[in-house]
């Protein structure tokens, strides 16, 4: 039998052991993010994002968001397309627009309130985005299970992941632009002038302006008239010598 004091070194140093091998064996926790909240930089990390970048950078709404979220407790979510469903859009679609219509697509996908994915199935429709409210700039949110549905009118899509949250701000990736009515749909033209009346053909044809114009036209046919005879007159007179 062992004698005490060797009994409990040994399980002094055992114990001391296992506490070392578990502390070792536990994950460290992942530090946070160095800088203030930059949505460039979230979606430059995630990848495949390139044209939305570059539509945030030319319409500065980067450095809108970026102030709203650092300056603020306000909330914003954001449905992020990515590089494969702006390349579903017509051809030229994006550089047929103007800059106003640029920065209006881009608040089209910014919802100014952070919306978890368990509040899409309680959240009234239709969202209000950065872009305005109205009939041609609605946007629909439905839920059926875990997915979460997205209408514009043109666009009919789906929230395919979760590329960013901290409950101030949700990126979510959408694999089609949404489009909205407002700018993707073409406007009616101006309606055409009525034809003019009998009555206003005459008054037309009265008009000063119209007497003017016959009355030098008349002038200029009296004049070549007068030339002519004059020619005549003087080439009559030299055939008479």
């Amino acid at each position: 039998m062992a004698p005490p004091l060797l009994f409990s070194i040994s399980l002094f140093l055992f114990s001391l052991l296992h506490c070392s091998t578990t502390t070792a064996q536990s994950p460290a926790a992942a530090p946070a993010p160095p800088g203030p909240t930059n949505i460039t930089k979230i979606l430059e990390k995630a990848g495949q994002f390139t044209v939305f970048i570059r539509l945030l950078k030319a319409t500065r709404e980067d450095v809108s968001l970026n102030s709203q979220l650092n300056n603020s407790n306000n909330g914003v979510t954001i449905f992020a397309p990515s590089d494969s469903a702006f390349s579903g859009l017509k051809s030229g679609a994006l550089n047929g627009l103007s800059d106003e219509e640029k920065s209006e697509l881009v608040q089209f996908h910014i919802i100014p309130t952070f919306l978890s994915t368990s509040q899409f199935q309680t959240v009234s429709n239709p969202l209000t985005t950065q872009a305005g409210t109205g009939e041609r700039l609605e946007l629909n949110v439905t839920t059926s299970g875990n997915s979460v549905n997205i209408t514009t009118g043109l666009t009919n899509t789906s929230v395919s992941g979760t590329i960013y949250t901290d409950n101030q701000l949700a990126v979510y990736q959408v694999d089609k632009v949404l489009q909205p009515i407002d700018i993707f749909t073409p406007k009616p033209p101006p309606p055409a002038p009525a034809p003019k009346t009998a009555k206003e053909k005459t008054k037309a044809a009265d008009s000063p302006t119209v007497a003017k114009d016959a009355s030098g036209a008349l002038s200029s046919i009296v004049h070549y008239n007068l030339v002519l005879f004059g020619a005549g007159i003087v080439a009559a007179a030299i055939f008479s010598f």
